[in-house]
């Protein structure tokens, strides 16, 4: 079995995001830089699939070079090789991104049996780019996967519906986006990481053609307001708390 990760740099989902002053970007003088959650947890599934039905996974993403470390992150947590298609920077559409992503893969030589997206990017949340790489490739594709279990030469994946779950028997390969939730991702070990900075990552420069969509500019949701009333301290916040409650319905007298 050949499994593809494909994964993007992204500022840090906790940090406090604020915009250049032409709000076109990101600042992010001040942010640290990750995965997706969604995007880390496919790489976690990619590594149990291969430990448990044997061959090779790699690991994929377009960005600049800075993007290596989220590429090294990976091979960390046991993917095998990695692929950095190099821009200088720029922010590529899902449209952009899938059309590079499609001419990778069949370039790169290896049959893949899976290819692994998150469901959607934490910064963009476009839900587009495995979706439109499936179609180029004319693969089967399910979206919005909790869990994944090869089978017969197939897959079997489940997705949360309302009272259970809706299950999906596909053949290979395939596309398979994944949700938060599929697994818990595992921290890298300090003899990963080691090996991880020691592999050569394979380098390819897509061109770029263009956005299909123009960006206008960015704008950060207006923050929610939140009351807080301090009750007291001790024992004397005791009787408050109990008129709370009481409101709330919680308990009659």
């Amino acid at each position: 079995m050949n499994i593809l990760v494909c994964i993007k740099r992204i500022p840090a989902t906790g940090g406090k995001v604020s915009l250049t002053a032409d709000e076109q970007e990101i600042d992010t003088r001040h942010l640290g830089f990750t995965v997706s959650p969604h995007e880390e947890c496919a790489v976690e599934e990619a590594v149990r699939l291969i430990e448990a039905n044997g061959g090779s996974s790699a690991v994929l993403t377009l960005g600049a070079e800075v993007s290596t470390e989220q590429l090294r992150d990976a091979m960390a947590m046991g993917i095998d090789r990695a692929i950095l298609l190099e821009t200088d920077g720029r922010e590529w559409d899902a449209g952009s991104t899938a059309a590079a992503i499609v001419e990778a893969v069949r370039a790169d030589g290896m049959n893949f049996d899976l290819l692994l997206f998150g469901n959607e990017a934490a910064d963009t949340g476009d839900y587009q780019v495995g979706i439109r790489v499936a179609h180029a490739l004319g693969l089967p594709c399910v979206t919005g996967i909790k869990s994944l279990e090869i089978k017969g030469g197939g897959a079997v994946a489940k997705r949360e519906a309302s009272g259970g779950w809706d299950i999906f028997e596909i053949p290979l390969p395939a596309v398979v986006t994944v949700k938060e939730g599929i697994n818990l991702p595992r921290y890298p070990s300090f003899q990963g990481r080691l090996k991880a900075k020691k592999k050569d990552i394979a380098r390819a420069k897509p061109q770029w053609n263009g956005n299909q969509m123009e960006k206008a500019r960015l704008k950060i949701p207006k923050e929610q307001e939140h009351q807080v009333e301090i009750l007291g301290n001790g024992p004397g916040a005791a009787p408050k708390a109990v008129e709370v409650f009481q409101k709330l319905g919680l308990f009659q007298k």
